[in-house]
């Protein structure tokens, strides 16, 4: 009997331990900090994002009928904040260097701001991709693309139309113009690390 009772607290240690020892994950990251200050937040399903009044190619419209829903986090840069701000992007870059997340590419520069892209899968199917952008006078985004079995290439020619995109959904207009095409303009792709 007392053996059984010494394997169940074993086992009940190790288990303890080993979730501990996970850190953060990116939905806690978002979950955590979605009610937060300086946070904005916005989970919708595509179905309220509309596409309707853009000419999708072949592939773009099968990456965008590979997607459920989209999990946007953004953090607004102010002149109160900047420490915090700086506090953040480090969490965030932390939990991205997961070996889970491969990337699939990543760009900017110091003076106006970096972007990565990161994906859960493999070369030919992915089920998460995520955009962690950061413009120096803005703030950052995290942008969770989720979906069941998307093509990384051609969830990658829906960048062309993102600035045609429609919603309803005063959060998501919101959201966007947080990372405008203006502001995005800004964000070189090079080969810079992030």
């Amino acid at each position: 009997m007392q053996s059984i009772k010494n394997v169940v607290m074993t086992t009940i240690l190790v288990l303890t331990l080993w979730s501990c020892d996970q850190g953060a994950s990116l939905q806690s990251y978002y979950v955590n900090n979605q009610e937060t200050p300086n946070f904005i937040s916005v989970d919708i399903p595509l179905s309220f994002v509309s596409l309707e009044h853009v000419e999708l190619t072949e592939d773009q419209q099968d990456a965008y009928d590979s997607i459920d829903k989209l999990n946007m986090l953004g953090y607004t840069l102010d002149d109160d904040n900047e420490e915090e701000y700086r506090a953040e992007v480090a969490k965030v870059r932390e939990i991205l260097k997961d070996e889970k997340y491969e990337e699939l590419f990543r760009g900017g520069n110091n003076k106006d701001g970096r972007v990565i892209v990161k994906y859960i899968g493999d070369d030919t199917t992915i089920d998460e991709l995520i955009v962690f952008g950061n413009a120096t006078d803005r703030g950052f985004a995290i942008i969770r693309v989720l979906g069941d079995k998307m093509n990384p290439s051609k969830i990658m020619k829906l960048g062309n139309v993102i600035d045609q995109i429609q919603s309803e959904e005063n959060a998501v207009q919101d959201f966007m113009e947080f990372f405008s095409p203006a502001a995005a303009a800004k964000v070189e792709l090079d080969s810079l690390d992030m």
